[in-house]
């Protein structure tokens, strides 16, 4: 389990590395990034101890997160990467969206094209009262935001600069999570 056995193969060493620290959960030890052996309190639990070798993604179904975030980030994911993972959880609404209009667009462009209210490609309610309709808007907006905040700063900024922590993750990937169920209210 030496890091430099798996350089280039770091989908590899992480679902290794997590097998591994589920067994020896039970004894006290886990394997680090680094290839080292740090003492944990020993796992009494199947359980506790596939939890402790994925603890993002275990976090992530005590939400019950929708399964669309799964399908695009699941080797994010395995490698609990926080930066990836959300990058590639924001892309997916993206394609989602275009998956279901036809359009091509991207970004602000694409939201604007399959929100609008005159024409919606995709609709949230009925759209029958100003409320209604501002709770359409407000959607569409939710979503340039999460783009602009999240998936623009990913693309263009190194992950060492801009960090995302586990409790960001989370936030992030639920508000991404709320986006998808109401993308597919009326699928």
């Amino acid at each position: 389990m030496a890091p430099s056995r798996f350089v280039g193969k770091y989908e590899q060493f992480e679902f290794l590395r997590a097998e591994l620290n589920k067994r020896i959960a039970f004894i006290g030890l886990e394997l680090s990034e680094r290839g080292k052996f740090i003492k944990t309190q020993n796992a009494l639990t199947i359980t506790e101890a596939e939890q402790r070798a994925n603890k993002l993604k275990s976090k992530l179904e005590q939400r019950n997160i929708h399964p669309t975030i799964y399908q695009y980030c699941k080797a994010e994911l395995l490698a609990e990467n926080y930066f990836h993972t959300v990058f590639e959880a924001t892309k997916s609404i993206a394609e989602t969206i275009r998956q279901r209009t036809g359009l091509k667009e991207d970004g602000a462009e694409l939201v604007d094209k399959a929100f609008s209210i005159k024409n919606p490609l995709i609709q949230i309610n009925d759209l029958s009262t100003e409320t209604k309709e501002s709770e359409h808007k407000g959607f569409a907006n939710l979503i340039k935001g999460v783009f602009g905040m999240f998936r623009n700063t990913t693309a263009h900024s190194a992950k060492i600069i801009w960090e995302i922590n586990e409790s960001d993750a989370l936030d992030i990937l639920s508000t991404i999570s709320l986006i998808h169920r109401r993308l597919n209210i009326n699928e």
